[in-house]
C-alpha cells in the first residue's frame, strides 16, 4: 500500500470529502435503471458526472437534479454519464423523476449511506442524508473535479465541471 492510498483511506475514514486525484471509491447501488457501479458506468472509457444530493423534493436539490437535467446533452458530447444519488428509496426517486418531467440519466438509492460515506459527503448536520456535491471521475476512476459542497446557482462550479469534463475556456 502505497503513502497516498493510506492517506486517502484515512481521510475517507475521518469523514473528510475525497479530492482531486484520488482514486474514486467503487460503489454498487440500486437505480432507478437498475444496479449501477462505478466500474460500470466508467466502462468504454467515458467520464462520470457523479452527483449527490440530500433529498428529493427540496427546493435546492430539484435545482441541483435538473440543471444535470439541462446540461445532459452537453455533458454528453464531452463523453461523460450523469449518475445523481441520495439516501431516498427508489419509489421516492421514481416519484421525483416525474415530478421533473423525467430524467435522462439515474437516481441511486444510497440508503445506507455507504457511497456518501466513502466519499466524505455525509450531511454533518443530518446524519441520515448526504449533502449537495459532485465529482467528476475518470476513466481510470480517477478523480478530476472535487465539489464537497455544491451549490446548485454557483456559475463558477458548474464552470469547473465543464473545464473537467475537457470544455476549454
Amino acid at each position: 500500500m502505497t503513502a497516498e492510498s493510506r492517506a486517502e483511506g484515512a481521510r475517507q475514514r475521518a469523514g473528510h470529502a475525497i479530492a482531486a486525484g484520488d482514486r474514486a471509491p467503487d460503489f454498487a447501488l440500486p437505480s432507478t435503471e437498475g444496479a449501477v457501479t462505478l466500474q460500470g458506468l466508467l466502462a468504454g472509457g467515458g467520464k462520470l458526472v457523479l452527483a449527490f444530493y440530500a433529498e428529493d423534493g427540496t427546493p435546492s436539490c430539484r435545482t441541483q437534479v435538473a440543471m444535470l437535467k439541462d446540461a445532459h446533452e452537453m455533458i454528453g458530447e464531452f463523453g461523460a454519464r450523469v449518475l445523481a444519488v441520495s439516501a431516498d428509496s427508489l419509489e421516492a426517486h421514481w416519484a421525483f423523476a416525474e415530478q421533473l418531467g423525467g430524467v435522462p440519466f439515474a437516481l441511486a438509492s444510497d440508503a445506507s449511506l455507504v457511497a456518501a460515506r466513502a466519499y466524505g459527503v455525509v450531511d454533518e448536520g443530518d446524519a441520515r442524508r448526504s449533502r449537495r456535491a459532485v465529482f467528476v471521475i475518470g476513466a481510470a476512476a480517477v478523480v478530476a473535479l472535487a465539489l464537497p459542497h455544491f451549490q446548485p446557482g454557483n456559475i463558477a462550479q458548474i464552470e469547473a465541471i465543464f473545464a473537467a469534463l475537457g470544455m476549454e475556456a
